[in-house]
């Protein structure tokens, strides 16, 4: 498995830096929508303050989603998917190394933008832990979440992106609740191990499902 995991993650790491556009404009959309707020409802540290996690968690579910269209579109395009369904090795496994890598690439660099972008906003140091936490495993579930709705509608055209909208944004509210529930109460100085724990439960359980729901709308949309 060695053997084909680090060529196929190397693989991905050179498209990524071919293509820098696709890396820049998930991050770039997350700073400019966080930047926009303050210039829009006034510098009041403390309004600024209330609305931080509802800003900061919606940027990165937009960032999140503008980058998952092109996520299975160029292999689609050249015929490596094609490849894949036909591999010996487990497509779940395949699909699990790409996903992984769409998270490193956006997702994990969203976690290290975003305490920044949080000072912008008045948020205190204490709470940027929380910050951290909560996104890293929020974009982890975005990531395998969104990419079931990517696999489904890599195959359409014109209105891929609308339909990939439609099927994943529902599945993001409670990522969405969660994450905002916790920087909340971590802003009051109440406990958040409640709503780590149940984001923690959620990361788990799509590792568990998403690739295998991921092959399959590969191979649905590969067979079409």
């Amino acid at each position: 498995m060695r053997q084909i995991i680090w060529p196929l993650f190397q693989r991905e790491w050179q498209l990524a830096w071919r293509r820098p556009g696709d890396l820049l404009n998930p991050l770039i959309f997350f700073a400019i929508v966080i930047t926009l707020f303050p210039l829009a409802v006034g510098p009041e540290p403390q309004l600024l303050q209330r609305m931080a996690s509802g800003i900061i968690w919606v940027a990165a579910l937009l960032a999140t989603l503008l980058s998952l269209d092109g996520l299975f579109r160029s292999d689609f395009e050249d015929g490596s998917l094609e490849q894949w369904v036909l591999s010996p090795h487990p497509l779940t496994l395949l699909v699990l190394v790409k996903v992984l890598h769409h998270w490193l690439m956006c997702g994990l660099l969203l976690v290290l933008l975003a305490p920044v972008l949080g000072l912008m906003l008045a948020l205190p140091w204490s709470v940027m832990p929380t910050l951290c936490i909560t996104l890293l495993l929020g974009t982890a579930v975005l990531s395998l979440l969104g990419a079931i709705g990517a696999a489904l509608t890599v195959g359409l055209k014109g209105s891929g992106s609308m339909l990939l909208a439609l099927l994943i944004l529902p599945l993001y509210i409670p990522v969405l609740i969660l994450g905002t529930g916790a920087m909340d109460a971590a802003l009051q100085g109440l406990p958040v191990l409640g709503y780590l724990l149940w984001l923690g439960c959620l990361a788990l359980l799509a590792l568990s499902l998403a690739p295998s729901a991921i092959a399959a709308g590969l191979r649905i949309s590969v067979s079409e």
